[in-house]
């Protein structure tokens, strides 16, 4: 989770593996929005000499859908380059790195951004230049100097940044894929009431883990396919939004005298919109297949949205806990709030003040309403929080989605399309019981958001 390892193939293929995707409204510039996209999860920060990096093999890509039909309208492409300074040494730096041209960094990576939109490319920049890799105190004695260094604002409006970062998502895994314990409830469960006597303490798998990201803040006019537009029921105010990563098709390894070659035209291995859809909804025979379709093709996995497995699961593996939903799933109803939270968007008159639709179309994307304001107050629960800034409308770095997922998949928004029914008292209460508080490297108030990546030295730290 969120799309850490989600896939048997993927999974195999890390610097092309998209963790986690966010999308808002930026708050301290309400007139642009901010797209990340995480990639090569699960960083060891101590992991020299060779540290981890995007691939030069791989086209990393932000489309943007502003019409509805799961296609991309605005794509933002992102190629990387790798140099070597020094052939003849194994090291990753040889001195303290100050500047992004050290001579003391002997692997630099670069980066070419294209825009396409309406089938014509635009060049954005060249050679935009990575921060390395955060090696220690000695070897970058001020990475958030680096960090400066490696934003662009460009002349045509958009901010960019690529490179390490904390990653920011958290998540009991340990407990969760251990059949499905959550540590707060653990003595509820039915193999748990033999094992354990109390509640216990969640734990964040992924604190002291590093993420690459690619981050982009863009004028609002550039997404929405009228800029005039500004009204929060304007359909044209909702985008979708998703990441994906594509390599060719062919490759051939090179022998004792030849490099190895990439051939072919790319072909797509790896894609993200909302959190966790790959992860939990699609069953693992088709896990792989999703990953190589475009959103606009998710009518085929719609089954498993409208009857998900974790929802048969819960009153399985928590006996007593959750009889309403029990009943829901039982009836075989089609889960027409997952539909909507998930696929469709919340159509208007749901919520009061807010929609996300996109119309008909099937599509996992992260749906925005650009005209919905940054909330002063962020509510971890977003929408569920009365938070209408928050996921599932787009999604900001600090949103609690594996709390607010497990609760939709509980029942409790099973209200918004039918007001027969009562949740469970337990679904407004499950939770894995992590908040932003667990993520140690604190966040950033303004771009790129996630925090300071952790550095090999301190990281894992040291017990006493």
């Amino acid at each position: 989770m969120s799309s850490h390892r989600e896939a048997p193939e993927i999974a195999k293929d890390p610097v092309a593996d998209s963790s986690d995707l966010y999308a808002f409204v930026t708050p301290d510039r309400p007139d642009t929005v901010t797209l990340i996209a995480n990639y090569v999860p699960l960083q060891l920060p101590s992991g020299g000499p060779n540290f981890f990096e995007f691939g030069d093999d791989v086209r990393y890509e932000i489309h943007i859908d502003n019409n509805g039909d799961g296609q991309p309208d605005i794509t933002y492409r992102f190629e990387f380059t790798t140099e070597i300074t020094n052939p003849n040494s194994f090291l990753y730096n040889t001195g303290p790195i100050e500047a992004l041209d050290s001579k003391n960094w002997n692997r630099r990576q670069f980066y070419r951004l294209t825009r396409i939109a309406g089938g014509k490319e635009q060049l954005l920049a060249r050679k935009l230049p990575c921060p390395p890799s955060n090696v220690g105190p000695l070897s970058i004695p001020k990475y958030g100097d680096l960090v400066r260094q490696a934003t662009f604002n460009l002349s045509t409006g958009e901010k960019v940044f690529a490179g390490q970062r904390a990653d920011g998502f958290y998540v009991d895994l340990g407990a969760i894929f251990d059949l499905g314990t959550l540590r707060p409830f653990q003595q509820l469960h039915v193999a748990g009431k033999k094992i354990f006597k109390a509640a216990g303490e969640p734990v964040n798998a992924l604190d002291r883990m590093n993420v690459h990201s690619i981050a982009l803040q863009v004028p609002v006019g550039k997404l929405r396919r009228r800029a005039d537009r500004h009204h929060w029921q304007e359909p044209a105010s909702v985008i979708g939004v998703w990441t994906s990563a594509s390599r060719r098709q062919v490759r051939v390894l090179g022998d004792r005298s030849t490099a190895d070659t990439n051939t072919g035209p790319f072909t797509q291995v790896s894609r993200l919109g909302n959190p966790l859809f790959n992860e939990v909804i699609v069953p693992m025979a088709q896990k792989d297949l999703w990953n190589t379709l475009p959103p606009a093709e998710d009518k085929r996995f719609a089954q498993f949205v409208e009857q998900p497995e974790l929802a048969a699961l819960l009153p399985v593996l928590y006996p007593g806990v959750f009889p309403n939903l029990e009943k829901l799933n039982k009836s075989k109803k089609a889960r027409a709030d997952l539909v909507a939270i998930l696929l469709t968007g919340i159509p208007e008159g749901l919520i009061n003040g807010f929609t996300n639709a996109t119309g008909d179309t099937q599509a996992d994307m992260l749906r925005l309403n650009t005209a919905i304001p940054p909330a002063r107050r962020p509510n971890r629960l977003g929408v569920l929080g009365g938070d209408l800034a928050g996921y599932p409308n787009g999604r900001r770095v600090t949103d609690d989605v594996v709390t607010i997922a497990l609760r939709a998949v509980a029942g409790l928004t099973v209200p918004l399309v039918d007001r027969k029914f009562t949740p469970d008292a337990a679904a407004a209460a499950v939770t894995p019981g992590l908040t932003e508080a667990d993520v140690t490297a604190p966040f950033l108030r303004n771009f790129p958001f996630l925090g300071t990546p952790y550095d090999g030295f301190n990281n894992p730290p040291v017990r006493a």
